[in-house]
């Protein structure tokens, strides 16, 4: 699964951008510092975007395309912001064979966004997920910490609604 770069305007505060600077300096002599560096910069600004990313790059002296490379392979990180509430559903063997890709299609046309995106008010993301290890309780989805199985689509648009106006 390729993972989507954010459509959501960078908005990084200077705060934010005097803690990576931290981190970098932190980390400039350490040839494996890309890993470490982009971890830390995940938890300042909450994903990695193309602007944090070139930072990295220039201030570890590293080409684009290594800190690109790296952010797009591991599945630690993400490209485009997460919401205030992050719902992923399951699309493991046990889930998907009891309907949770028409359960993620009905959330993408619900929210109007599509995995790995989030809505422009920024309060629902969506993601994909292969397996969170509750198959027993098949199809599954999470919103944040709070797990919701033996789901139907039917029962999308009431776990929705109690999140709307929270």
């Amino acid at each position: 699964m390729q993972k989507k770069i954010s459509s959501i305007p960078f908005s990084g505060t200077p705060e934010q951008e005097a803690k990576l600077k931290e981190v970098i300096a932190k980390y400039q002599d350490d040839p494996g510092a890309v890993m470490p560096v982009l971890q830390e910069a995940q938890e300042i600004y909450g994903y990695l975007p193309i602007e944090v990313q070139t930072m990295v790059a220039e201030g570890l002296g590293v080409p684009l395309e290594e800190v690109y490379g790296v952010s797009t392979f591991y599945s630690q990180f993400a490209l485009s912001p997460k919401g205030k509430y992050n719902i992923s559903v399951c699309l493991g063997t046990a889930c998907y064979v009891k309907g949770s890709g028409d359960i993620l299609n009905k959330l993408s046309e619900l929210l109007g966004i599509e995995a790995e995106e989030c809505t422009p008010d920024g309060k629902f993301s969506l993601t994909a997920c292969r397996c969170i290890g509750a198959c027993g309780l098949a199809p599954v989805l999470t919103v944040n910490d709070e797990v919701y199985g033996r789901l139907t689509v039917a029962d999308v648009p009431g776990i929705l609604e109690k999140y709307k106006d929270a």
